[in-house]
């Protein structure tokens, strides 16, 4: 196989792995389970194949991932319709402690030990099982804690501090001194008022702003190229 011919296998495979990963959706990043992991291993398998086997044509290569793709995405159409259908593909959430005892028969179905337990809940900032309500594995393996209600930090709510509402989250509106049109238009925030508050910090040049964000309060957080590099 020449080094032209690698090339090319190489860039196809590419283009047409990062379609089918596309119309697949971001499920496969944002919620492994193990179907979705299986998926993933596949189609990097079966890439690596296209490009160093010269026994598998491109062709039949490319056919595969869209076979493969086109199967994943009936599986997971199916999921969307049938709730019997997602419990066998995904499995369902299993509960692991239940005000503060922990459910060894649970946690021995779901093949992890106490050690793996204590793990999962200092990952959630909890450092004892007693301190739980509820902790739920998900299953993209992932676990879901809430803390016994006596334990919980007191909040503005209950000791009946008027807050505001919040109509916006912080919005970035300069990155690497250029504006992100977008977000003014999203937040209805002109160019206009943007240049008068870089003015008021003394800023005359978007050049000087590596970084600019619109705050909760209305405020703007601005950081300075300088600020990197004095």
């Amino acid at each position: 196989m020449t080094y032209g011919e690698i090339l090319f296998r190489t860039a196809t495979s590419f283009v047409a792995l990062l379609v089918l990963t596309r119309l697949l959706g971001k499920k496969q990043v944002g919620h492994l389970t193990f179907f979705n992991y299986v998926t993933g291993i596949t189609f990097g398998s079966t890439t690596a194949e296209i490009i160093v086997n010269r026994q598998i044509t491109l062709l039949q290569g490319i056919s595969s991932l869209v076979l493969w793709s086109l199967l994943a995405f009936s599986v997971a159409l199916i999921g969307l319709r049938s709730v019997k259908a997602r419990e066998i593909l995904d499995g369902q959430p299993t509960i692991l402690v239940k005000q503060g005892k922990i459910l060894e028969e649970a946690l021995a179905k779901q093949h992890l030990n106490i050690d793996d337990l204590s793990m999962l809940l200092r990952n959630k900032d909890v450092f004892s099982p007693e301190e739980v309500e509820f902790a739920i594995l998900e299953p993209d393996g992932k676990l879901s804690v809430l803390i016994k209600e006596e334990l919980l930090p007191a909040t503005k709510k209950d000791i009946k501090v008027n807050v505001a509402p919040i109509h916006n989250i912080p919005t970035e509106l300069i990155v690497d001194g250029k504006i992100v049109e977008k977000n003014l238009n999203k937040i209805d925030v002109s160019v206009v008022w943007l240049n008068q508050q870089l003015k008021k910090a003394n800023i005359h040049s978007l050049d000087q702003v590596f970084y600019a964000e619109l705050q909760l309060d209305g405020s703007l957080y601005i950081d300075k190229y300088q600020d990197i590099n004095p």
